[in-house]
């Protein structure tokens, strides 16, 4: 696709570029798009450039701004064509992300040092974009759905304490047979056949009836490892998850577990000491409605993100669209940080937050690309209903986390916006609203189902640890091209620009 865009006849505004524009789709969700800016406006733009420059020039031997026009364009060349080179990119890449018909959802990806510097002829420059995948909005408003609800009652504000207070226990070492809920001291080695592809050394973890981790799950954990004593070694297969398997659906490797260590649980009493430890309690009573605040949190997370995910499978299944696997690459550690930020704020502890990342990586692309499609959907109707996050809506989400996380305001403001996670605040806000909007125009049931008040010792210990040290992709993409310079002949998506 080829478009020129013309300069409209204002003169109270700058003159915008005249440019010719051609966009290819190598494949859905990108751009390659080749820019070329006509010989007369790069000249314009160098007049200008010295235009400004000549009046205020030092040259030597002459006063300031008095020196010969020839010879300050002659000493001051490099720094005005880099210069100009830097404005017509920008003008020119402002003017065709507004003007073309796509809705990018990322920075134009170039090679600012490989375009040729601005000169004699046209200045031509090609980058690729990532965009929005186009589909017609689905019907939303109608849905039938089912609403989950949590009762918290007594039992499970108990058990949660229970929970509470073994985390404060103290575990003694002990020559007994190892059971679940122990606390044990580990030396794990991963193989296959005689080859050791990791070694997690003396990590301490809760006996449980499962050991996940970030690229695998050990199911039959707690079966082996139950009775055995300090100084066992014992073997259990482990089951790669997807993305570990180098093409093939299932990998099975084993684990040679030897018990370093294992420790009994020890009785804790709820002391005046132990309150104050635990937040300036005064009492059993103010303890345990501070629990039962936060599991009613927790449930309503719970419940969200059940009905989030009804909502979100009934909109997908009447839209299709592909993603590319690039796309679907780089966006996993972004899933990753939207769902911590989203269980942080909701006051689940580090250990069930790792149990959750652990499971989603895993199942890292599956998920990722479940996410971005459920993404997509949710960002169109919301553009479509005027839907955006609030400066205070922000605050109040920031606020929850600095709660939960034990920090100062400020210092979590300052991280979130340090690790670049704003933008997945933003869209957990704005995704948020776009459920509520569903389900309030949606014939909604109740349905009420028993609290999730599972104990750790009898489910899965995560372990933050890669068996195949595997990266989920937090490093910066490698560029798709080493030039920008534009070729003469195809334009970007040709057999020759398709190398990488």
């Amino acid at each position: 696709m080829s478009t020129s865009i013309d300069s409209p006849a204002n003169a109270d505004e700058a003159t915008p570029l005249q440019l010719d524009v051609q966009v290819s789709s190598p494949q859905a969700c990108v751009r390659d798009v080749v820019v070329t800016v006509p010989e007369s406006e790069v000249q314009r733009y160098l007049k200008e450039a010295y235009d400004e420059l000549v009046p205020e020039a030092q040259v030597p031997g002459f006063r300031s701004g008095r020196a010969p026009r020839r010879l300050v364009e002659k000493q001051f060349k490099e720094r005005v064509v880099e210069q100009v080179k830097g404005k017509l990119l920008m003008d020119a890449l402002s003017q065709v992300t507004d003007s073309q018909d796509f809705s990018a959802i990322s920075e134009p990806d170039f090679d600012y040092n490989s375009i040729p510097d601005p000169g004699e002829g046209a200045f031509s420059f090609q980058f690729s974009i990532e965009v929005r995948p186009e589909f017609e909005t689905p019907n939303w408003k109608g849905l039938e759905l089912s609403k989950p609800v949590e009762t918290i009652d007594d039992e499970a504000v108990t058990t949660a304490l229970q929970r509470v207070l073994k985390d404060r226990a103290d575990f003694e070492a002990t020559d007994e047979p190892a059971e679940l809920g122990d606390k044990l001291v580990v030396t794990i080695r991963f193989k296959e056949g005689d080859e050791v592809l990791s070694t997690l050394e003396e990590e301490n973890i809760t006996l449980a009836a499962a050991l996940s981790l970030s690229d695998g799950v050990c199911e039959s954990f707690g079966a082996d490892v139950v009775g055995k004593k300090e100084g066992d070694t014992v073997t259990t297969p482990v089951k790669l998850g997807e993305g570990a398997g180098e093409g093939e659906d299932e990998r099975t490797i084993v684990a040679e577990v030897e018990l370093v260590e294992v420790q009994k649980l020890e009785e804790v009493e709820l002391t005046s000491n132990l309150l104050e430890e635990l937040g300036d309690f005064e009492s059993e009573e103010e303890l345990r409605e501070f629990i039962k605040d936060s599991l009613v949190r927790q449930a309503e997370y719970r419940t969200q993100q059940a009905v989030r995910q009804k909502v979100t499978n009934l909109l997908a299944e009447s839209v299709t669209f592909e993603l590319p696997e690039d796309l679907v690459r780089r966006q996993t550690n972004r899933e990753l940080q939207r769902r911590v930020l989203e269980m942080r704020r909701n006051g689940f502890d580090d250990t069930t937050i790792r149990g959750i990342v652990n499971a989603l990586q895993q199942n890292a692309r599956a998920s990722t690309e479940a996410a971005l499609r459920e993404h997509f959907v949710l960002e169109q109707i919301a553009e479509e209903e005027s839907l955006d996050a609030e400066p205070q809506e922000f605050e109040n989400e920031i606020m929850l986390i600095a709660q939960q996380s034990g920090q100062s305001l400020r210092r979590t403001r300052a991280r979130l916006e340090k690790t670049g996670q704003m933008d997945a605040l933003r869209n957990q806000i704005v995704e948020r609203k776009v459920i509520e909007l569903v389900v309030e125009n949606a014939k909604v049931t109740e349905e009420e189902v028993s609290a999730d008040a599972d104990d750790s010792s009898n489910a899965s210990y995560p372990v933050s640890h890669s068996i195949l040290a595997t990266k989920f992709d937090s490093e910066i993409p490698e560029a798709k091209y080493e030039d920008n310079r534009v070729p003469e002949s195809p334009l970007p998506g040709s057999s020759e620009q398709e190398k990488d």
